[in-house]
This record gives structure tokens, sequence and C-alpha cells, in this order.
């Protein structure tokens, strides 16, 4: 006999609430937290075509945070759908008139992008400040996920290593101060011109020619 793989059935299961509080916590980092939720991907039981998905409430959306200069890069559009009614905005501006939906767009580009995933963004509750109205439902309090990044670069970029010191060379007035100190003088050594020969041990020196007298004059 073939097993059969588990398939859930529409409200066979029941949805659990969470909260969590978005105080300084990274936008993209809280909705990757959020969207595994609404779709049901935490539980063993997930089924794709089914929803089984839990509901996720989250507070203090007017504090949560950009990393780097997405203030002023991240750009939403929207459009009316007459001629000449697309209009773009800034991030810093949506967040000035709805500070709920910084947050609400980045969950829902995560999302199916059907009628299913209309149905899970519906679980979502985005509220300003850290009140909400969901006591009777007893939600479970979530940690939002941290690690922000340093300014400086990446967490695990090493760092550079600091220059090798170059060795110096001695010089001759330090070697002739040691050799004083040891008591042998040091050795005179004159380096051979190129017209001046340095004679050989099989070759003797020829002596040197003797200068002419006065007297012989």
């Amino acid at each position: 006999m073939i097993p059969k793989c588990y398939q859930a059935k529409a409200d066979e299961l029941a949805p659990q609430w969470y909260v969590i509080d978005a105080t300084e916590a990274v936008v993209g980092r809280l909705a990757a937290q959020i969207a595994p939720i609404l779709m049901g991907k935490h539980r063993p039981t997930y089924t794709p075509h089914i929803d089984t998905g839990d509901y996720v409430i989250v507070t203090n959306v007017d504090k949560v945070v950009f990393t780097g200069k997405k203030w002023e890069q991240v750009v939403y559009q929207r459009y009316s759908g007459y001629p000449g009614g697309q209009k773009e905005e800034v991030a810093w501006k949506l967040f000035q008139r709805h500070p709920e939906r910084i947050l609400y767009e980045a969950v829902r580009r995560m999302m199916p992008k059907s009628k299913m995933g209309r149905h899970m963004m519906a679980k979502l509750k985005l509220y300003v400040g850290p009140t909400h109205p969901h006591q009777a439902q007893q939600p479970i309090p979530l940690e939002p996920k941290n690690g922000r990044p340093t300014p400086a670069g990446l967490i695990l970029a090493p760092e550079p290593a600091p220059p090798k010191p170059k060795a110096r060379k001695a010089k001759p007035k330090a070697e002739e101060a040691e050799a004083l100190d040891q008591g042998t003088p040091p050795e005179a050594t004159v380096a051979p011109t190129a017209s001046e020969p340095t004679p050989t041990a099989s070759e003797p020196a020829e002596p040197a020619a003797a200068e002419p007298s006065k007297e012989s004059e």
C-alpha cells in the first residue's frame, strides 16, 4: 500500500495569534519573519493549496527602521488606472502619511500573488503605538529578528591585516661601535678599482718602479 502524504483540510486547524513589537526592527528582516507565519510554513501541516497560516499582530509600526540610505532610495509606485494616473513616492514621504504601509508592502511582496495570498494578508494586523484591540485572542509574544549590519561593511568581512614593518639594514657605524665594545678592531676593507686589478695567490705582485733620483740627472 502506497503511503499517502498528509493534506490539511479547510478549517481543520485552529489558527494561533502572535504579537510582535516592531520598535527599532529592520523592515526587511521583520517582513521575512512575518510572511512564513501568514502562509503557515512554520507548521508541519503546511499545505500549499490550503490557508494554514496564523494571525500576526504588529505594534509600534511607526518605529521601524531602514538600513543604509533606503529612506531616500526606495520608491513606491501606484496607478489609478486612468491616463496619467501613475505616481511615485519616496519611502520617507509615504512613512509620514501612512507609517503602516511601509511594513505592509514589504510583507505583501513576499506573499503569493493570488486570491489566497490576499486572504492571508487579511490576517496581518498593523497598529501605530503599543496597544491593540485583540487582547481577547491572547496572542503569543514573539521577538523580532535582530542583527543589524555594522556601518563599516559586512559582518563577516575579515579585518585587514596591518602592514609588516620593513627590516632596516644595520648601519656601519653601529657595527664599528659593537666591535669596539667587544675589544676587536674592525677590519678595514678597501674596494679595488677597475684600473688596479687585485693580485692573486699564483701571480706575485710586481714591485713598484723606483723614481729616478736628481743626482743621475
